[in-house]
């Protein structure tokens, strides 16, 4: 009865909505906005629509970086709090699903071209068998996903969240500082915007100086124009600690369908990604070396996959084949 649905995509510092054509998951309409200058996502939602009122919305599916463990839901990294059904009544609405950020990502996948895509590494993916998603952003999601009976299923978790692993002397090093100030240190204190300070403040420290305030964006960018040997510590180890943490997840559920990376950190350094031990370390797993090797892993280009992917999952639960 209705050609649209509205997606949206919100992380901890911005809020990205569209249209999507529910005959073909086409996106179109996109626009961005900031958290931090709204007051609700429900506030931000109308204001999106206000600008297609013609087009008789009445669905929705939202993709939200937090868990989305039931009606209530709470941002992590900002204070963004609303429950479902109320917003779904607000909106008048005749369906509105929120979901993790990271599931909508793994949604996408299905979706995605072979332009969509650029292999770093491993054979072809194979038809059938697990896909891993993670990505680094203001956060660390971590979502899987498997084909069942001719649909896909989402595997949403918070694996972001799981332990830093150090793997060696350097990291043991890191991990004793960060643990001082954060207590538990996760995966996500050093694979994120914020964990890049981590990391920039832990190695200085190390080395008996004292750390400048440095932000995500300036260590990124004294790392590329080679100006600060600390920054380009810092930014080599990032890219050898996203490949351990993408091989863990490739060992969990064997996820020969491939290993994708999202997230809006990497796109800003792909060639130096490219040329750093990511792949190494992803492969570095002892015994269990030549099983890595196989698995092939894909950063993702599209531009908008949580959008894409919130599309798809609307889509797929509305009874449309992906």
């Amino acid at each position: 009865m209705y050609q649209y649905a509205l997606v949206g995509d919100v992380g901890g510092t911005n809020a990205r909505f569209a249209l999507c054509e529910l005959a073909n998951g086409k996106i179109s309409h996109s626009k961005q906005y900031a958290v931090q200058d709204h007051d609700s996502l429900e506030a931000v939602i109308r204001l999106f629509l206000d600008e297609y009122g013609d087009l008789m919305v009445k669905s929705g599916c939202i993709a939200i970086a937090c868990p989305v463990v039931g009606d209530w839901v709470e941002m992590t990294n900002h204070n963004w709090a609303f429950s479902i059904a109320e917003m779904k009544q607000h909106l008048d609405f005749d369906c509105l699903d929120v979901i993790n950020d990271f599931t909508a990502v793994s949604m996408a996948i299905p979706m995605l071209g072979e332009g969509d895509v650029l292999q770093m590494g491993g054979d072809a993916a194979l038809p059938g068998k697990p896909v891993a998603v993670y990505g680094a952003g203001t956060g660390l999601g971590v979502a899987h996903l498997l084909p069942v009976n001719g649909q896909w299923i989402s595997l949403p978790g918070e694996g972001g969240h799981t332990d830093f692993a150090p793997n060696s002397e350097e990291e043991d090093a890191i991990l004793c500082i960060l643990r001082q100030d954060l207590g538990h240190v996760s995966a996500e204190r050093v694979l994120s915007g914020p964990g890049l300070v981590n990391l920039y403040r832990a190695i200085v420290k190390i080395d008996g100086r004292t750390p400048d305030a440095l932000t995500p964006k300036i260590i990124v960018e004294r790392a590329l124009e080679n100006s600060s040997v600390d920054c380009r510590r810092v930014l080599s180890l990032f890219c050898v600690l996203l490949g351990r943490f993408g091989g863990n997840l490739a060992l969990m559920l064997g996820a020969f369908g491939g290993v994708y990376i999202a997230g809006g950190i990497v796109p800003r350094f792909m060639d130096f990604f490219q040329n750093s031990g990511f792949r190494v370390a992803f492969e570095d797993k002892g015994r269990f070396k030549a099983y890595l090797a196989a698995i092939p892993v894909f950063m993702i280009t599209h531009p908008q996959p949580g959008l894409l992917g919130a599309g798809a999952y609307l889509r797929q639960v509305m009874g449309y084949t992906l």
